[in-house]
């Protein structure tokens, strides 16, 4: 089974929510998932993939600012702050800790919820560190 793995991070690149949907299932099914949880921030900071018009709106709903890329296939191109756009590296190196465990990395549990489980628990003894 193929899944995909969305998450929320703090400042400091912590992680706060996990969701994993299906791996052929897009990408904006996981910001779904995920905007009605967000912390307090003033701007959040995301990949191309979740480059939607109804969820830039639904952030700027929430009294957050984006600072998502354009996807390349957009007519008219989206202006945001590069320099706060490379804070998300610190999303990316969440991502890279966590798969610093074997069990993450090399997908030894089928089941969804058991690998939810290995990540969550990967998360909580990598934010006591």
């Amino acid at each position: 089974m193929n899944t995909k793995l969305h998450a929320v991070t703090d400042t400091n690149g912590g992680p706060i929510r996990f969701f994993i949907p299906a791996g052929q299932v897009s990408d904006y099914t996981g910001a779904r998932a995920l905007v009605k949880s967000l912390p307090a921030a003033d701007w959040l900071p995301g990949d191309r993939g979740y480059d939607a018009n109804w969820f830039r709106e639904a952030l700027v709903y929430k009294g957050k600012t984006t600072c998502i890329p354009g996807r390349k296939s957009r007519a008219k191109p989206v202006k945001y702050d590069k320099r706060r756009y490379k804070r998300r590296s610190r999303i990316e190196m969440m991502f890279g800790r966590l798969k610093d465990w074997r069990r993450i990395a090399t997908r030894y549990d089928r089941c969804p919820k058991v690998f939810l489980s290995a990540i969550t628990l990967a998360a909580t003894i990598l934010s006591w560190s």
